[in-house]
């Protein structure tokens, strides 16, 4: 599994992107439409017309990285192609995405921090 927690940030190209595209075709999209450097720490995320492929373009110290997802059944949740060209999203949102949820649509839980055992137990008899 993809693991983007260590990136900047991760950019969807919002509408469909021609999957025939290999590493060199996604870098000018990514420097030429979305206007974002392709060799930032960031990652790019594309999707094709069906919505059951997607490929994510990423520069890691010397090289690109290039991963390619195709669903067997059901479709990504993307969106469509509107005033924004370009979706900014966090590393936890994109594993929603990569999951099928509706990145704008999901709540997690709050956050919780341990509590240490202090002298309610203790009154408590426990």
């Amino acid at each position: 599994m993809l693991t983007p927690d260590g990136v900047g940030r991760v950019y969807l190209a919002a509408g469909y992107t021609d999957m025939r595209k290999s590493i060199d075709g996604l870098a000018v999209v990514v420097s030429a439409v979305l206007e974002l450097d392709p060799v930032s720490p960031h990652w790019f995320v594309f999707c094709g017309r069906r919505r059951d492929r997607l490929k994510i373009l990423h520069w890691d110290h010397n090289g690109f990285w290039l991963y390619y997802r195709r669903l067997e059944r059901g479709r990504f949740v993307w969106p469509d192609a509107g005033a924004a060209s370009t979706v900014c999203l966090s590393a936890r949102q994109l594993r929603w995405l990569l999951d099928g949820l509706r990145v704008e649509e999901c709540r997690a839980h709050r956050g919780v921090s341990a509590r240490v055992a202090g002298p309610s137990i203790a009154k408590a008899g426990l």
